[in-house]
This record gives C-alpha cells, sequence and structure tokens, in this order.
C-alpha cells in the first residue's frame, strides 16, 4: 500500500515544486514537509494538515498548468491514512480509567484538567479542545506511574499486545498513543532527533570529516568596498559569507557576535551554501576567534531544534557562548546582527518574504564600532541559552553537582549506563585496575564515585529520583559493551565493563532502590542511547552529559527546552 510519504512525494514530482514552494502556499515549515516526505512524519486524518497540502498542491498546480485539482490530491492523501483516529476516544479513555481504577482527581492535578471536565469526557459528552494534547499529556503520565507488573498486565490486555512488549517505557508509551488514534508529537520527533545526532557525535571524526586540521588560515586579503548591500535570498547568502571572508582574512582578533530571527529553512535547503557556510565557522573556530550568540528559540519548535543541531559541532569546541532574549514579542519584522573585529553585516526583512529582504555589509570603521555598541548592548539583555562544561571549566561542574544537591524537588535521569552512586567500592575498584587506568586516574574517580554517593544520599532525604537504566542481553553485550559512566570526571578513555561486571552493577543498583524509598530504578529493555545521560530537575533544569570525544555537559534552563526535554519520551520507528 502507498503510504503518505510516498503519495506526497508523487504530487511534488508531478506538479514540479520545491518543498519552500509548498511551504508558502500551505503556511507549513519547509522542514515540516521534508519530514512528511520522508516519512518521518504522517499527519493524523482529521488535522488540517492534509487540507492544506491539498489546497496548496492545488494552486502550485493551477500555477505550472498540471492538470490536478484540490479535490483530487485530497482524496489521494486521505487514502494513505487510517481513518479511525480518535472516532472511539471517549469509549477507549473510559476503558482506561476502569482497567487501571484511575482516580480522576488524581489524574486532573498531573494533566491540569478539571475533574469534572474529565468525568465529562469519559461520558462522551465533551471532546478536549486540544486533543492532541491531552492524549500526550495522558499517556505521558500513565507510563510513568503504571509501570508495576500488575498495571502491565492489565494494559497488555487493553492493548491487546503482549506484556513484554511494553516493559520497554517507549514502545509502552508509543503503543499507547497510537490505540488512543493519535501520532507523536512534533516536540518529541524532533527532540529524539537532536539527542541521537549529539549521542552519534564524534568531534575527532568531524574534523576528520571536514580536514580541519589541514586548514590553513589564508593571508591574502579579502577586497571588499567599504560597503555593499545583497538583495534576495542568494544574495543575501553572499552576503553572509563575504562577512566570514572579511572577519578571517584580517588580522584582527576581536570576537564575532551573532544574532539573527531571519528565517533559515529556505537557506538551509541550500546544501552547497550549508557547506560553505559551516566551513566559514570552522574557519572562525580554526584562526581562534570567540563566538557570542544569541539564538532565536521563539521560532516553531522544529525550526529552533535544526538550528541547535547545526551548532552541536561548534559547542563542542568550547570557542562558543550560546545566548536568548526573553520576551521578544514581534513577529512581523525580522533581522540579522553579526560583528565581527573589523566587518558588521545587518540584515532585516518582513514576515513570510524573506526572498524581498535585504543586507548591508560594511568595513567602515565608524559604522562597525556603531553596529559592536549594539552587540554589546544586546549581549547585556541577552541571557545564557546553557552553560556549556568542558575539561576546562571541571572545577565549575563539580561545584554545580554539589550546589544542585541541595535543591529540593524531583528528578529523573535517562541514562546509557549505570550511575557510580550505586556501585560497590570493591567491584569499581577491580574494574579500574582492569582498565589499566594510573593510580591518579583511579583515585580521580573513586574520589568522584563517593562524591556522587554522598550528594545522592542527600538528594534522597526529601526528594524522589528515578533512573531509567538499560539492561541488555549478553549477545548484545558482545555487540557493544557497556561503559563506565566517567563523563563526570572528563575522562576521554572508555572503560567497558565485562558482562559479569554489569550484571553485578545492576544488581547493586536494584539493592540500593530496595534500601531508598524515594528512588526508583525503571529498567528499559533497549539502549536508547549509548554515549550521552540525561538528569533532569523537574521544571528547573536538565542536563545532558556527552561522554564520546571530547567530554561535555549542557546545562539546560531554559523553560521550552526543559519542558520537551523533560516530558521526552524517545519515539520508536515500526
Amino acid at each position: 500500500m502507498t503510504t503518505f510519504g510516498e503519495q506526497l512525494n508523487q504530487y511534488i514530482r508531478q506538479i514540479d515544486c520545491t518543498f519552500t514552494e509548498l511551504a508558502e502556499k500551505t503556511g507549513i515549515s519547509a522542514s515540516s514537509v521534508s519530514r512528511y516526505c520522508s516519512g518521518m512524519r504522517v499527519p493524523n486524518h482529521k488535522s488540517d494538515v492534509v487540507a492544506r497540502l491539498a489546497t496548496g498542491l492545488a494552486q502550485l498546480a493551477a500555477e505550472k498548468k498540471v492538470a490536478l485539482s484540490g479535490e483530487e490530491i485530497y482524496e489521494g492523501l486521505g487514502a494513505t491514512l487510517s481513518h479511525g483516529a480518535y472516532q472511539d476516544f471517549p469509549e477507549h479513555f473510559g476503558m482506561l480509567i476502569s482497567t487501571l481504577q484511575l482516580s480522576l482527581a488524581e489524574l486532573s492535578k498531573n494533566i491540569n484538567y478539571d475533574a469534572s471536565y474529565l468525568s465529562r469526557i469519559r461520558k462522551g459528552q465533551r471532546m478536549p479542545s486540544n486533543i492532541d494534547n491531552f492524549v500526550e499529556e495522558t499517556c505521558h503520565y500513565i507510563v510513568r506511574k503504571y509501570a508495576d507488573d500488575d498495571s502491565l498486565s492489565k494494559m497488555a490486555e487493553l492493548l491487546n499486545c503482549e506484556k513484554a512488549e511494553i516493559e520497554d517505557r517507549t514502545i509502552y508509551y508509543a503503543t499507547l498513543v497510537k490505540w488512543f488514534g493519535a501520532e507523536l508529537s512534533e516536540p518529541a520527533v524532533e527532540m529524539d532527533h537532536f539527542l541521537k545526532k549529539m549521542d552519534e557525535f564524534d568531534l575527532n571524526e568531524y574534523i576528520r570529516s571536514i580536514h580541519f586540521d589541514e586548514l590553513k588560515v589564508p593571508t591574502v586579503p579579502f577586497q571588499l568596498p567599504t560597503s555593499k548591500n545583497y538583495y534576495g535570498v542568494e544574495q543575501m547568502k553572499q552576503g553572509e559569507l563575504d562577512f566570514f571572508k572579511t572577519t578571517v582574512l584580517s588580522k584582527n582578533m576581536g570576537p564575532i557576535f551573532m544574532c539573527s530571527d531571519m528565517p533559515m529553512e529556505d537557506m538551509a535547503e541550500d546544501v552547497d551554501f550549508g557547506r560553505k557556510w559551516m566551513f566559514a565557522i570552522a574557519m572562525s573556530i580554526k584562526k581562534g576567534l570567540h563566538l557570542n550568540i544569541i539564538h532565536n528559540i521563539d521560532r516553531p519548535f522544529q525550526e529552533m531544534m535544526l538550528g541547535l543541531e547545526s551548532w552541536i559541532p561548534i559547542y563542542m569546541t568550547g570557542q562558543v557562548s550560546p545566548y536568548h532574549l526573553k520576551n521578544v514579542t514581534t513577529n512581523v519584522y525580522r533581522h540579522l546582527n553579526y560583528v565581527s573585529g573589523v566587518a558588521a553585516l545587518s540584515g532585516e526583512c518582513i514576515t513570510g518574504h524573506h526572498d524581498e529582504g535585504k543586507y548591508y555589509l560594511t568595513n567602515n570603521k565608524e559604522e562597525v564600532a556603531y553596529y559592536r555598541k549594539k552587540s554589546e548592548r544586546m549581549l547585556a539583555k541577552a541571557h545564557p541559552l546553557m552553560e556549556i562544561y568542558r575539561d576546562s571549566e571541571e572545577k565549575g561542574f563539580r561545584i554545580f553537582l554539589q550546589t544542585s544537591s541541595k535543591e529540593e524537588g524531583s528528578r529523573r535521569n535517562i541514562l546509557s549506563s549505570l550511575p557510580l552512586y550505586t556501585i560497590e567500592e570493591d567491584l569499581l575498584k577491580k574494574i579500574l585496575n582492569r582498565a589499566g587506568l594510573t593510580e591518579k586516574e583511579r583515585a580521580k574517580v573513586l574520589s568522584f564515585a563517593k562524591e556522587q554517593q554522598k550528594c545522592m544520599e542527600e538528594i534522597l532525604v526529601h526528594n524522589f529520583v528515578e533512573d531509567e537504566v538499560p539492561e541488555i542481553s549478553e549477545e548484545e553485550f558482545k555487540k557493544r559493551p557497556m561503559l563506565l559512566a566517567v563523563s563526570g570526571v572528563f575522562m576521554e578513555k572508555e572503560i567497558p565493563y565485562t558482562y559479569e561486571e554489569y550484571r553485578e552493577h545492576l544488581g547493586t543498583s536494584t539493592e540500593f532502590a530496595k534500601k531508598h524509598e524515594h528512588y526508583m530504578l525503571t529498567i528499559s529493555h533497549s539502549q536508547t542511547f549509548r554515549n550521552i545521560q540525561i538528569q533532569i530537575m523537574e521544571d528547573k533544569w536538565v542536563l545532558i552529559s556527552k561522554s564520546k570525544t571530547p567530554v561535555v555537559h549542557f546545562l539546560i534552563r531554559h523553560p521550552k527546552m526543559v519542558n520537551a526535554l523533560q516530558n521526552f519520551i524517545p519515539p520508536v520507528t515500526e
């Protein structure tokens, strides 16, 4: 059977249009159109996405004189979708409540709906105004609170599956969402993609792939007029590259300031420009320049994550300070401001009309001084987007861990390995001795483990902690042995467990859970990530620790990202 993505691609090829053209006609972002085409996302048949796509394609077909009507396209796209979504919602909601003997009062507290309203939904007298959000919040609550053996047995019968199939929380969530007739939310998909890219990223491999070590900063000056204007998207791309050429080829070592809320997607579609732009950034880093970047994260979620994703390699270098501005309210005007020690690039456009925008590049000293002063004023009003800890900031990182242990609140950790605070000292010494570490390295890990145990004991006095850890088979372990979690000491060496050591540590983790009433150990039967650990302080901050070279920790406090991360359950692609 033809999938939605295949049918959409067929219409796009038939009409001979681009993602950007379709995005402009529909108001759906080009990246979302791309994901529908690739099959990464499938719309619900009752959402307006299908109608918007059909209308936009029909308009483009008419402009290009292709014989396709909106009704024909709508029927063609709709035929690929399941039409059972939400038609049984009240019945399913009632069945869920009966199966688990859910308290509507308790559910209402956790998903922020009035209990009487939930009662009317159950009786079929009301439907949630935002049903996708309602289903998502309800499923998150069920998966987190009803994962014991008895509940899983009941839910397996309700969902018509084997209990073993939903013991993995990821699959449990996806199965429950699908049972309700919903699709995984865009933030869940985008966050999954972002985290997986971070998990897989290796700075050394990236450096080799772009031949960074072979780069030589040229000394031939770039001949740019005192000032130059650039009109339209294509010229504006050249304007950005000219700014970096001017900056890199000068002798000035002043930092680069970057702030832009200009549309990204039409430029991102140009792969050649993307390569040149990233090369320009790499040359700036190679030269030793520091980058102060004010990110615009008040974009649609997928656009925000697309931008942050492209900065992952740059963050790893330690030469970037990321910021964001609070309470940016206008969405009519778009601006760009780049400033270096020798050049300034200023841009503007009206939202929805990027192709009519303009950039102005200058190396006039007085004008550059004006734009530099402007950038300083903007930075003074900005807030750090995240704190980035590399080995040079190890002391500050340890201070954060110690002070955060005194914060009140629930915690949830998604771990790719087992935590050091649940390991017995004798077992840890055995692993470290076998790994061939120096005496100094062994002492450092042992000291850190003791610190972590002390912090966790302090946290658990009044606060709940849930650790989600992977349990993998011996066969899987032989393919990819689990590594000891030593990113906290900024150790670049990989220290693999033996399977027996891993099972022993898993056992001591289980015993730790039995001894601490505020500690929950959740076993996942798949290893979602291999190189990152995610620690979540509910509604306050998220710490993403990357163990693969280089070791780096990202402390995120921005509410939009914290909310997406703390509600994150990786989607399952079948």
